[in-house]
């Protein structure tokens, strides 16, 4: 019995010094959010799919937050005939709190891809991103979060090309211009984090606007053993985060850019795993939570 009792106590030790964390994160409920999405076709501005993607993710987000509302304006882009409506969506959990974390991912698909005629399904670059911050919607409401959290989500990231740079970031950009809020105390951009080979390092643009929050961010995921994330700096990566920047909000962007389906049609749920879901997802709830 003592020799039990000991290695009982020996056990909780080695937990606590560990720094044992369990997120009860429910990894395959999260990639059912991206396949839904998927399901929808591709979500390019104007379509069809794109309504019922704003539709579902406001149905969703009124389930778990306390206020949601959209940023609807309209927009001459270079890939459509006629103005485009664009969407901004966003859901604010604990809306009457001092401080303030705000979480952004883009919902929409590239129009475009690597065959002619054939926009991007989107299932890594724009469903992953936002299948999580669904999820983290419903899991910071189930589990007691006391602070404000807004999620946000972006249209038109995705519609730019070189002769039409105008095009990117469309939804940012009206979002950062028209913010009248308080810089929050966290901001987080996710983007691409669905890559069965999930490689996500320290993007420049970030580092260079807020280290520190990237230092919290890759401490918590090597304490979580999460293999992918690599604590090195990567590449400088445009997206949503610079608009943000400009503004002031000291914004980081959690990305894998070298994802070898980005912008084809290959871009499909099958690429994308429950796994790296959940490793983004559990970093950024220890992050949240020890901010």
């Amino acid at each position: 019995m003592k020799f039990l009792i000991k290695s009982f106590l020996l056990s909780l030790t080695v937990l606590t010094s560990l720094n044992f964390f369990c997120s009860d994160f429910d990894a395959r409920y999260a990639f059912s959010l991206l396949e839904k999405q998927s399901s929808f076709g591709p979500r390019v501005p104007g379509s069809e799919a794109h309504k019922k993607t704003v539709d579902f993710i406001v149905d969703f987000l009124n389930k778990y937050v306390d206020t949601v509302y959209v940023q609807k304006f309209s927009k001459k882009v270079s890939y459509s005939k006629k103005e485009i409506e664009f969407y901004n969506i966003v859901g604010v959990l604990n809306k009457d709190k001092e401080e303030n974390i705000m979480l952004f991912s883009h919902f929409d698909s590239r129009p475009f891809s690597n065959k002619k005629g054939e926009p991007t399904p989107g299932a890594n670059d724009g469903a992953s991103s936002t299948a999580l911050l669904l999820y983290l919607s419903k899991y910071f409401k189930e589990n007691g979060f006391k602070e404000r959290i807004d999620f946000v989500f972006f249209d038109g990231e995705d519609g730019g090309s070189i002769t039409h740079p105008e095009d990117w970031f469309i939804g940012s950009k009206y979002f950062s211009e028209n913010y009248s809020g308080k810089i929050p105390k966290i901001a987080i951009l996710v983007d691409m984090i669905g890559d069965r080979e999930l490689n996500i390092k320290r993007e420049i643009n970030s580092e260079i606007v807020n280290s520190k929050l990237y230092d919290k961010i890759f401490e918590k995921a090597k304490k979580l053993g999460k293999k992918t994330f690599i604590n090195k700096l990567g590449f400088f990566v445009e997206d949503d985060h610079i608009p943000l920047n400009k503004k002031g909000f000291k914004c980081v962007d959690i990305i894998d850019i070298e994802y070898k389906y980005w912008h084809t049609t290959e871009d499909t749920p099958d690429k994308c795993s429950e796994e790296s879901l959940k490793d983004v997802g559990e970093v950024l709830i220890e992050t949240i939570y020890d901010r």
